[in-house]
């Protein structure tokens, strides 16, 4: 669920909940057509790059869904360029990601399937595809207590990460990652909006099927705005 905000965020966020700087109204007013609101949005997406150092071949999208839309719109924008994803399912968070997967195309489980998530099993017994459109795994499963040390080797196959319960709680190097994305309400900010980080190679290649509002061409190409954002 929600994490607890710094107080000076509330407070700032109060301050400013009748009247956002001098345009006398609410955020929760604004249109997000507005010169008001794209400056926001702009600003929050330059923090992102900023705070965790994001290169201009990456695109930062807010969406909405929570991490549980993402399960369904990674597959949807992603597994078509060959029809499968390797998963790494090492707890609930992941297991549900795969179980959303597979109703867009071939999973395949890179470790023996099991119910008793209690560490990450040596890199000897996993069993990658090299014609996966993917590797996906769930950086720190919280439900099970079980997080990765380090970034997994995939030769060179897209890497997909579920960081929503420790992304910008340390550094990492994003240029190993395909996409990365998080709920904001773990570690971010208030519940509400997802974070996507995704590089700008895997764009162009959506599901026929896939939603306008989980396309990642549509709203990298609408800067997050296609539809009205939450506020």
């Amino acid at each position: 669920g929600p994490a607890k905000l710094p107080e000076e965020v509330l407070l700032e966020v109060q301050k400013e909940l009748v009247h956002y700087g001098n345009s006398g109204i609410s955020v929760m007013e604004m249109s997000h057509r507005s010169a008001e609101y794209s400056n926001i949005n702009d600003k929050a997406q330059q923090a992102v790059r900023d705070i965790l150092n994001v290169p201009s071949n990456y695109k930062v999208l807010f969406l909405q869904g929570g991490g549980t839309g993402i399960f369904a719109a990674v597959a949807l924008n992603l597994m078509g360029r060959t029809g499968s994803a390797d998963y790494i399912v090492t707890g609930s968070w992941s297991e549900k990601a795969a179980k959303e997967a597979a109703k867009y195309g071939k999973v395949n489980h890179v470790l023996p399937q099991t119910k008793k998530y209690t560490d990450i099993p040596q890199r000897t017994s996993w069993k990658l595809n090299a014609d996966a459109s993917y590797v996906y795994y769930c950086d720190n499963e919280t439900v099970h207590g079980v997080e990765f040390p380090e970034i997994p080797d995939t030769k060179g196959v897209p890497i997909v990460a579920d960081m929503s319960s420790n992304i910008m709680s340390r550094k990492f190097d994003i240029t190993k990652f395909g996409l990365v994305y998080g709920g904001a309400q773990k570690n971010i900010g208030p519940a509400g909006v997802t974070l996507v980080i995704v590089r700008e190679d895997l764009l162009g290649s959506p599901m026929p099927i896939c939603p306008t509002v989980l396309d990642f061409t549509i709203m990298a190409k609408d800067n997050s705005l296609h539809n009205t954002p939450p506020c």
